[in-house]
């Protein structure tokens, strides 16, 4: 996805990927139901395990 109003010399820039990732998930979410089931999420310990492995 490439914003029309950025440079192509801008859309590698970080600060524009945190727009449009915000943006993206602004859209998802509109007026969605959230369901938070209580349970600790499996995608975000693995993430954090390799993390961990990767920092030693």
């Amino acid at each position: 996805m490439r914003p029309r109003h950025k440079t192509p010399a801008q859309w590698q820039n970080p600060a524009v990927e945190v727009e449009i990732t915000t943006a993206i998930v602004d859209r998802l979410t509109f007026n969605a139901t959230i369901i938070e089931t209580g349970t600790d999420s499996y995608r975000l310990a693995r993430t954090r395990a390799q993390q961990d492995s990767n920092a030693t």
